[in-house]
């Protein structure tokens, strides 16, 4: 049994009072058991974090993204081996865990290039003699608190552009699968990272709970539901701290009566059903526009039966397991309910076996078509291998009902129309947009983020705006006047 600790000031800790269990989901067996954070060990881990500031402060720009870049060679060469540990602990597929950790390593990329970013704006001669300039400059402690469905993503979305600003970070992950974070934060050291610029600190609501309050920490960065993102702005705002705060989604996708038929239908499948849906960005609505209706379910229903389900270590699998017991459980129940509502269940995935891992967190991908929007399966986020077909009669009816929704993640809309794909990302009212693409995750040089219950707070994640979230401007205005001036009644920028 593997004991899980927590990385505090460049080391690993001993193990806490409490402490929680973490299962391999694919065979439904316990493996380990992760320390869970008292307040003081939090407190500790802020000390440490405080105490290492200053000096990772002035550490200039080129030197700290010297050290991104050593920990960037070190990723790519051990890649595979962080894949691995991702997908024993959350049960995606080895492929899917390994895209995983290539997308987290393009904002390390991304991060690297931050001496470029930093610069400030000049201005010689505002005034006569005068000039002015900006700085930008780190906030201080900053924290992360991240999801179970991407353990080396979501985390890597935060701290390299936080410690490369200047800042020093302090990690909270999921308590379901803390492995990589561990792992990666013992490379991170290896590449040079000076102690208690990063540390992970294992936890619940205990631990979480200290990040939002302790004067120490100046900003929190948070990726989960909307219920838990909406109690983390409010309680972070409220002790005057910096808040980006992603909440849950109900993505849709439009597909438009002339739509390359076959793409849409693949890209649904892989949209819907990969990582069992357990995505943020997953695609759960398909809204299928005019007379198509029946032949897109026909043929979402015929990729849903022959999916390829098994232990997510195993090489050619669509999809592996949920992440636990309970989550398992969760959505079966919201597959039980659509049923109840009167939606139609065309594929029913709730019996699925795996020969071999019979006591694995298994589920089959569902398909349900002649979903209304009162539904609940239509209203709430699944976060399983789950697709309501919505079937509306125009594109006017389409938009009114993404934009009605009380989310607004990301949406996608499949056309071969060049107009109405302008119009779409015109019209609707979401943060991440794409045309014929299924998923519609942004580079790490634009910004990651939701519209209005997806999102809480003014800042999306990475990009520039990951860059102005971790740094506060300064405006600095001076001038070195010879002899005299006297008293000065008017703006000098009037002389």
């Amino acid at each position: 049994m593997q004991q899980i600790n927590h990385f505090v000031n460049g080391e690993l800790t001993s193990a806490s009072d409490r402490h929680a269990p973490v299962y391999n989901p694919a065979l439904g067996e316990q493996t380990g058991q992760v320390s869970l954070a008292s307040a003081d060990e939090v407190r500790q881990a802020i000390a440490n974090a405080q105490a290492a500031f200053p000096d990772w402060a002035e550490t200039s720009p080129l030197n700290r993204s010297r050290i991104l870049f050593r920990f960037k060679m070190i990723l790519e060469e051990r890649l595979d081996e962080l894949a691995r540990v991702v997908s024993a602990e959350h049960g995606k597929v080895f492929e899917d865990a390994r895209g995983e950790v290539i997308r987290g390593m393009e904002v390390v990329e991304f991060a690297c290039g931050i001496p470029q970013l930093l610069k400030g704006e000049y201005t010689d001669q505002v005034g006569r003699g005068v000039d002015a300039w900006s700085m930008n400059q780190p906030l201080g402690v900053v924290a992360g608190i991240t999801p179970f469905n991407f353990p080396a993503m979501v985390p890597m979305w935060m701290w390299p552009v936080a410690i490369a600003c200047g800042n020093t970070f302090i990690l909270k992950p999921s308590e379901k699968d803390p492995s990589a974070p561990l792992l990666v934060a013992k490379w991170l050291k290896e590449a040079g990272l000076p102690d208690g610029v990063l540390s992970v600190v294992n936890g619940d609501k205990e631990a979480v709970d200290v990040l939002l309050t302790d004067p120490a920490i100046q900003a929190v960065s948070f990726v989960g539901s909307t219920p838990i993102a909406e109690y983390i702005y409010r309680t972070a705002s409220e002790h005057g701290k910096r808040v980006q705060a992603l909440g849950g989604a109900k993505n849709h996708l439009v597909v438009m009566p002339d739509a390359d038929i076959d793409g849409a239908v693949n890209a649904l499948t892989g949209a819907a059903f990969g990582s069992a849906g357990e995505r943020c960005m997953a695609i759960s609505v398909a809204v299928a526009v005019g007379d198509i209706g029946d032949e897109l379910v026909e043929k979402l229903a015929e990729k849903a039966r022959t999916l390829k389900i098994g232990n997510g270590a195993e090489k050619g699998l669509d999809m592996g397991p949920l992440v636990t017991k309970e989550h398992l459980a969760k959505v079966k129940g919201y597959v039980d309910k659509g049923v109840a509502e009167g939606a139609t269940l065309v594929v029913d995935g709730r019996e699925l076996k795996v020969p071999g891992c019979e006591s694995g967190y298994f589920m089959g991908g569902c398909l349900f078509d002649h979903v209304t929007s009162d539904m609940v399966i239509y209203q709430e986020e699944i976060f399983g291998p789950v697709l309501c077909v919505v079937r509306v009669p125009d594109y006017v009816s389409a938009v009114k009902l993404v934009n009605g929704h009380e989310y607004g993640n990301g949406t996608s809309i499949f056309t071969r129309s060049g107009g109405v794909a302008r119009q779409y990302v015109r019209d609707i009212q979401v943060g991440m947009v794409g045309v014929n693409v299924p998923i519609p995750v942004p580079m790490a040089f634009h910004s990651f983020g939701g519209w209005k219950r997806s999102l809480f707070g003014s800042n999306h994640v990475h990009g520039m705006e990951g860059v102005k979230f971790y740094t506060r401007r300064k405006a600095v205005t001076a001038r070195w006047p010879e002899g005299d001036l006297g008293a000065e009644f008017v703006m000098p920028t009037l002389k």
